[in-house]
């Protein structure tokens, strides 16, 4: 026999009861990950990395050191080029820039800071309006650079989006009347940063701008139907965009 909490059980009892319980099923690391840092976050750090290692690959085919993945072709095809964008249409650079990174010190600097602060922000915002809210500050990184950037000189980087979230991280808790101080000292140490030669000050000022923006629509429409929201994101994409494309055409002509 064996003891119980209540009495004695015979043994093909018990062997018959845990035969009867379901085996609780552990969740894969993967699963785990995305519910602790967020599936977004993990997603668009992933789709950096690999970025990364693309870039590498072209740099050492070119006959480059993979460390140096800046000087290979597809990194040239895909960064911010602003006369490539304007003179040459080549329009995707508004995007895919923000996904490239000239070396790893730069890449992990600024995955790190997206694990942080893009992990809170997917918690408060959800996984579709967090990814908006960064491909949005992303978009308006580029149009500032597309503004009042040197258009000969080719830029790239995650830190627009990055700065972005800083912003949005800014409005939201101003909204809620939290402490600003720790999030203010955080930016101006990186404003500083932003001076440093080969730094997109511009890229960063228009990232930081746009996620601010982002958020405050975020905040004005949420307790509207999620369409009027996703209306109103859409067309502040739309315009940052068009900003991107045609108005930095005629900063070209002007020069």
């Amino acid at each position: 026999m064996i003891p119980a909490s209540v009495g004695f059980q015979c043994p093909e009892c018990v062997r018959e009861g845990q035969a009867s319980i379901r085996p609780a099923r552990r969740g894969s690391g993967l699963r785990m990950a995305g519910r602790r840092w967020g599936a977004v976050t993990l997603t668009l750090i992933a789709a950096n990395v690999a970025m990364f290692l693309v870039t590498a690959v072209s740099a050492v085919a070119a006959g480059h050191s993979p460390l140096d993945n800046y000087d290979s072709p597809f990194f040239d095809a895909l960064s911010q080029w602003p006369f490539g964008v304007t003179l040459l249409g080549e329009w995707w650079r508004v995007v895919t820039a923000a996904f490239l990174h000239v070396g790893p010190v730069h890449l992990v600097m600024n995955m790190l800071a997206l694990l942080v602060f893009g992990s809170e922000l997917e918690r408060q915002l959800g996984r579709l309006r967090f990814l908006a809210l960064y491909l949005l500050s992303a978009l308006g990184g580029a149009a500032a650079i597309q503004l009042f950037g040197d258009p000969r000189v080719a830029v790239a980087g995650a830190s627009t989006a990055i700065y972005g979230l800083l912003g949005a991280l800014g409005v939201l808790m101003l909204a809620r009347r939290q402490d600003l101080r720790g999030l203010l000292t955080l930016l101006a140490i990186n404003v500083l940063i932003s001076f440093l030669p080969g730094v997109s000050l511009v890229g960063h000022f228009g990232g930081l701008v746009a996620g601010a923006v982002s958020a405050g629509l975020l905040l004005l429409t949420r307790r509207r139907r999620p369409a009027v929201q996703a209306v109103a994101l859409v067309s502040f994409g739309i315009l940052l965009l068009a900003v991107a494309l045609t108005v930095s055409t005629l900063t070209v002509i002007n020069l």
